[in-house]
């Protein structure tokens, strides 16, 4: 299955170092206890790694759980690190048992609490919305590019949700586009922030956006609904059909 560039389909290279995954964006102090290890988020893609089977996993579970559970029996891990707290899923703890079960080395469940953010500079700047939603991401294990990283005073629309596994899905959005909901609290580093997942834009016209069997499709399709928005899921790749809703969206709404 073709992914686009950017968070997805990461090739492994670490010369002698180690390698730890993490699921979400677990507390740093537990991070921390590998520092030296080179960390690896188990919500990409990378290659070689084949598909979890239905053996594994019951067929209504979204894509990014999925990658999780594959990576994590693939990989050459040291351990995996899992926020299992409010700022993740239930599906993703649940895994995160699963593994614990079937794996021979530590799996760590590390709610994050944390809630002082860092800020939403990259969210809320003038930058492509797919260089955004790449620079947030790889930004989760290396230190981001913010020297052109200018703010928009007036965003053309808004794209709401958690992060695509797909990210050809941020190359529908003009400059400037407004990153809101889940990913908004990831690049604040604050996953359990539900004020700020919460917050829209009046007035902007805004796509809500989860991936298919993600709970937060409840939360995706109530704010569409009383913000006029437009809802749309997708399991895995954005279909043709997702991306002419959009696009539509866009061109009648701007």
């Amino acid at each position: 299955m073709k992914q686009s560039s950017g968070r997805r389909n990461r090739r492994i290279s670490g010369g002698r170092k180690s390698f730890v995954g993490f699921v979400g964006w677990p507390a740093e102090d537990a991070l921390a206890r590998f520092k030296g290890a080179k960390l690896l988020d188990l919500d990409n893609s990378y290659p070689d790694v084949q598909p979890v089977s239905g053996e594994d996993l019951p067929n209504n579970v979204c894509h990014i759980v999925k990658q999780v559970v594959s990576n994590a029996l693939s990989l050459p891990l040291e351990a995996v690190v899992i926020d299992d707290g409010p700022g993740k899923c239930d599906m993703a703890g649940m895994a995160g048992r699963m593994l614990a079960d079937k794996l021979t080395i530590p799996v760590i469940f590390a709610p994050n609490e944390n809630k002082e953010g860092c800020g939403t500079a990259i969210s809320d700047s003038t930058l492509p919305t797919a260089e955004k939603a790449r620079r947030i991401l790889d930004g989760l294990t290396i230190p981001a590019k913010m020297d052109d990283v200018v703010y928009e005073t007036h965003p053309p629309v808004a794209v709401w949700g958690v992060p695509a596994a797909d990210l050809g899905l941020y190359d529908l959005f003009p400059d400037g586009t407004r990153l809101l909901g889940w990913f908004r609290c990831l690049e604040n580093r604050t996953p359990d922030n539900e004020e700020m997942e919460w917050d829209v834009l009046p007035g902007v016209p805004t796509v809500f956006f989860a991936q298919t069997f993600c709970h937060k499709n409840i939360l995706a399709k109530h704010l569409a609904k009383i913000h006029g928005g437009l809802y749309v899921d997708a399991d895995g790749v954005i279909t043709g059909s997702v991306k002419a809703k959009i696009e539509a969206f866009l061109k009648f709404n701007r």
